[in-house]
């Protein structure tokens, strides 16, 4: 491998993890206290702050133009312009050389009605700022996260619902709540805890904190600040999905009935073989909105407990999300089978898609179906959180939030500057040293070290890690096996020297002498890193995980990074002589 691929491919990283590190300045140094916090907001939130920013920013702009109709267009309403110059565009207009206050407003008028001139401001206002805070919002998906013991997080208590407990006595009934025992309601608490870990595990929530608590509770702590709409949902979510025939005539009758009458109960028109579910469609928001009323029969073509695994695919006619489902048995039948004699008998009938209540599309079955099941009427969030709670199993219970709230972080602010502190006076301390006592050498070295620690973070936030104590120990840990690396490297270096060798000699052999001694030392420890962060939870695995990624990084930094700026002084600079300490040419 000749110099310039090294050069190339050691930049290449250096531009790559840039890339990676680019969202997390943005969120924590290029956005402001209240655009964090704004997109921190629940998508209610949102939508609500939206709506009043844009009902301020649309009155704003008619002020200014009553004040000074052809004034230039403020810098912060620039978009306004844009927006004008695709209306005229798409009135097949001449666009005006200059835009002034009066003609962005005059584009947005609509002259049959003057109302909804004020309307159509206000909607483009809504939109800009909700596309901003969207956009805020997912890329606090791509940023380095802080655990719950430097920034704290959200807490939540969950209660098992005893009365949904479905323990079957030899009758054949079913125990009261008065009639459990103990082991019983603690059987189902610890069946849900597992569950619940396996959904946060896919979830994507690093570093979360779980247990139990006192007989029917579950604490969970999750770091940084999370929608607590979207944590209730995938702490709660069942996963119920059926599949139903849809009464095209019955929901035609109640819908004219609910017209005329206000309300659904139509006893007559809904009979005992039915059941009326609301149809909902997302806003632009990611909110359920109500659409209308949909007649389904009762008993369910095909149910969820057939559904063997879940993935979310784009459609590449549509461009929508759209759920595979694969079928699978449950107690002894096969759900392809059922699936299929189900749609055999109903093709070119509609067939609603029903989660958890909510009838989430309805589509006609053009042909039989047997194992594999493709649905839409999902968004992406809500696809994905889908197909984890039907991979995960539905829960064995009912759960019920108790108490939900932000916690502040486990360590007190002293502690976590204090300790930050001295792990930064600790990485300087190593640094001084390696200068002082290996001369050029050690600066070498210490370029090695900050780009260890570059790519080590850079990885971290790659995969969305959560940055704790415990992380930030495994960092340091891994700083003294890089420098340990360097070290033996060195050691090697000034044997050869000793022996009368040449520079560029002397740091050949010394890195093929030293190479199977630190790949030794770093391999043994990787394979208890990584067995480690399998078996181990929370701050344990984030250590694990943390330490793992740093030995690969210290390995390339060390043997490849290192052994190429020796070389660009040897060949590039023409130098004979290495400075690696004191009395060492």
């Amino acid at each position: 491998m000749n110099k310039r691929f090294k050069l190339l491919l050691i930049l290449a990283f250096i531009v790559l993890g840039l890339f990676t590190l680019k969202p997390t300045y943005t969120w924590y140094k290029a956005l402001s206290d209240d655009e964090r916090a704004f997109a921190n907001e629940s998508k209610e939130g949102i939508r609500e702050k939206s709506q009043i920013k844009a009902t301020e920013g649309a009155n704003a702009v008619i002020e200014l133009v009553k004040s000074n109709p052809d004034g230039d267009v403020p810098s912060e309403y620039s978009f306004l312009v844009d927006i004008a110059k695709e209306k005229y565009k798409e009135a097949d207009l001449k666009a005006p050389e200059k835009w002034t206050l009066s003609l962005v407003l005059n584009s947005f008028k609509d002259s049959s009605d003057p109302v909804n001139s004020l309307v159509n401001l206000r909607s483009a206002f809504e939109t800009y700022y909700s596309n901003i805070v969207f956009e805020n919002k997912g890329l606090k998906n791509e940023i380095l996260k802080a655990g719950l013991d430097l920034a704290g997080g959200m807490s939540v208590v969950i209660q098992v619902d005893k009365s949904s407990i479905k323990i079957e006595k030899e009758d054949g009934e079913f125990k009261t709540v008065d009639e459990l025992t103990e082991a019983e309601i603690a059987d189902a608490v610890n069946r849900s805890l597992e569950i619940l870990n396996n959904r946060i595990d896919e979830f994507g929530l690093t570093e979360p904190n779980i247990r139990k608590q006192g007989v029917d509770q579950i604490l969970i702590e999750i770091p940084g600040d999370y929608d607590p709409a979207a944590v209730d949902k995938f702490i709660k979510g069942k996963g119920r999905l059926n599949f139903h025939i849809v009464n095209s005539a019955k929901t035609a009758e109640l819908n004219a009935f609910r017209a005329k009458n206000g309300h659904i109960d139509a006893p007559d028109i809904v009979t005992d073989e039915y059941i009326v579910l609301g149809r909902y469609a997302e806003d632009r928001y990611g909110i359920d909105q109500f659409q209308d009323y949909v007649v389904l029969e009762k008993e369910p073509g095909l149910s969820g407990n057939y559904i063997k695994s879940a993935g979310v695919y784009r459609d590449s006619m549509t461009g929508g999300t759209k759920v595979n489902f694969e079928l699978g048995s449950f107690e002894g039948k096969d759900g392809g089978d059922i699936f299929f004699d189900f749609t055999s008998n109903h093709v070119q009938e509609p067939m609603a898609v029903v989660m958890d209540d909510k009838v989430k599309s309805v589509a006609t079955i053009n042909e039989p179906i047997r194992s594999q099941v493709s649905v839409t009427g999902f968004n992406l969030e809500e696809a994905n959180n889908l197909a984890l709670i039907l991979r995960t199993a539905a829960l064995p219970v009912e759960l019920e939030v108790v108490n939900m709230q932000q916690v502040g972080a486990q360590l007190g602010q002293d502690t976590i500057i204090k300790g930050l502190y001295s792990i930064l006076y600790g990485f300087l301390a190593v640094m001084v040293f390696m200068f002082i006592y290996y001369k050029g050498a050690g600066l070498i070295a210490n370029i090695a070290l900050l780009l260890n620690l570059f790519f080590v973070i850079a990885i971290l936030a790659t995969f969305n890690m959560t940055l704790t104590m415990t992380s930030i120990a495994g960092l340091i840990l891994n700083v003294g096996m890089a420098v340990d690396a360097n070290v033996i490297i060195f050691e090697r270096i000034k044997e050869e020297l000793a022996l009368g060798k040449s520079r560029a000699q002397s740091i050949k052999t010394g890195f093929q002498r030293a190479f199977w001694t630190i790949m030794d030392a770093n391999i043994t420890t990787l394979i208890a890193a990584l067995f480690l962060s399998q078996v181990g939870k929370g701050p344990i695995k984030g250590f694990a995980v943390t330490l793992a990624i740093g030995i690969v990084s210290s390995l390339f930094t060390a043997l490849f990074v290192s052994r190429f700026l020796f070389d660009v002084g040897t060949h590039a600079l023409g130098k004979k002589t290495l400075s690696i300490g004191w009395g060492k040419k």
